[in-house]
């Protein structure tokens, strides 16, 4: 009995150290795509003189994409288990997350930057944080990489 229940005991640890570490790896993906969302909205924005909501949108699809691939292979892969979605559906429902992402990102750093008075780098950071953990996170593990049992 006792052997049953350390034997339980380790699989719900192994199951709780692999969650970690594939957020670990969401949050290390996410980073990689913000980093090129973040640079080319302020590339366009600084040199091109593109309104910064503008340069989130634009960043935020080149961004997507960097994400998508890594999520796609490396953060979500199925060795064992195959995904729920093909890759035209999981590309679609990516789309629409990506859609909500640079809505809320966008009119987060527009109400930051105008109301609060704070800098559109640091407030689109702030937004960025938030969106990424809270929404992004969750839709991309529940519903675009979703698999099978």
């Amino acid at each position: 009995m006792i052997g049953i229940l350390k034997k339980e005991e380790k699989i719900k640890t192994n199951n709780l150290v692999q969650r970690i570490f594939v957020f670990a790896k969401a949050q290390v993906s996410a980073f990689i795509g913000g980093i090129t969302d973040y640079a080319i909205m302020v590339f366009i924005t600084e040199v091109f003189h593109v309104h910064y909501t503008i340069s989130i949108a634009i960043g935020g699809i080149l961004g997507a994409v960097v994400n998508f691939s890594l999520n796609r292979y490396w953060t979500f892969p199925t060795k064992e288990l195959r995904y729920k979605n093909s890759i035209n559906k999981q590309l679609f429902k990516f789309v629409l997350v990506v859609l909500n992402s640079i809505l809320l990102k966008s009119s987060g750093t527009y109400f930051i930057t105008t109301f609060l008075k704070i800098d559109y780098k640091i407030s689109r950071i702030i937004v960025d944080l938030f969106v990424s953990i809270a929404v992004n996170y969750n839709l991309q593990k529940l519903w675009v990489f979703k698999t099978v049992k």
